[in-house]
């Protein structure tokens, strides 16, 4: 009999396979990706709960680059505390308030060179699913990232019936079941163990690595962070500095004509 953390990673194994199957749409993501990026623009990354994981691991950490915008809301991801102040409770609810991606996305200037990867597991909550019609509003292509079977069996928060997916130009799935968590154990009436982070750093590593690609082959290489261990201490220190500098620049371009007439707002 296969024990709980076998049968855990049999599965986990199975996304593997489901990440490889969609080798051509994520393809097809980091050609939009390296787009904007060479583009001077960003790559608006957005996921709330625990989509936020998804997010941080684009950008920043070591073996990402500039180029993307990480959107996360501590009101909609902050899990320390759980309960009394800021906790899970007021995240649940204000993920499915409407109104607040407008708020959000009101401190940026957008633009049609931009492009933007949502995650939510279910794609069913309406901050999420705002966001993305938001952006496509702007002419802004949108990535949705998605457990599918789980969206598939879940209803939407939306008024209107609709699901984050049917606001994206295109759809990658975590490939985690209907629930997320994987394995069940005999005496246990629910299952344990979520698979769609895993399935989904897969994904968003595949991304992030076909997209470096593009930016190499274009003649723009990016600023990878870089572990000293690999460079030696002081190129490591160039690349951060260099890195963050370079996002720092990038981010100003989302600003400096917010609350102006060109920014139409």
């Amino acid at each position: 009999m296969s024990s709980p953390a076998l049968s855990y990673l049999d599965q986990a194994a199975n996304t593997i396979e489901r990440a490889r199957q969609q080798l051509p749409l994520i393809e097809q993501a980091a050609d939009w990706c390296a787009e904007t990026i060479l583009a001077g623009r960003m790559v608006h990354l957005f996921g709330s709960g625990h989509s936020r994981i998804l997010v941080e691991e684009m950008w920043p950490r070591y073996g990402s680059f500039p180029g993307f915008n990480p959107i996360v809301e501590l009101s909609l991801t902050f899990h320390n505390l759980v309960v009394g102040a800021n906790g899970q409770r007021q995240a649940m609810f204000l993920e499915n308030r409407t109104g607040l991606a407008e708020r959000i996305l009101r401190n940026f200037d957008l633009s049609a060179q931009d492009s933007a990867l949502i995650v939510s597991s279910s794609g069913c909550n309406v901050v999420p699913i705002e966001m993305a019609k938001i952006f496509q509003q702007h002419n802004i292509r949108v990535v949705a990232l998605v457990s599918q079977q789980h969206s598939d069996a879940s209803t939407s928060n939306a008024s209107d019936g609709k699901k984050l997916t049917d606001y994206a130009d295109l759809v990658l799935d975590t490939g985690a079941p209907v629930g997320d968590a994987m394995v069940k154990i005999d005496g246990l009436e629910t299952p344990v163990a979520p698979g769609s982070t895993v399935g989904g750093s897969m994904i968003v590593n595949c991304l992030k690595a076909e997209t470096a690609a593009r930016l190499t082959q274009a003649g723009r290489p990016p600023l990878v962070l870089t572990a000293g261990s690999v460079v030696g201490r002081e190129r490591a220190t160039e690349l951060f500095e260099s890195a963050y500098d370079e996002h720092s620049w990038r981010m100003s371009k989302l600003f400096e004509n917010v609350g102006t007439r060109k920014n139409g707002n």
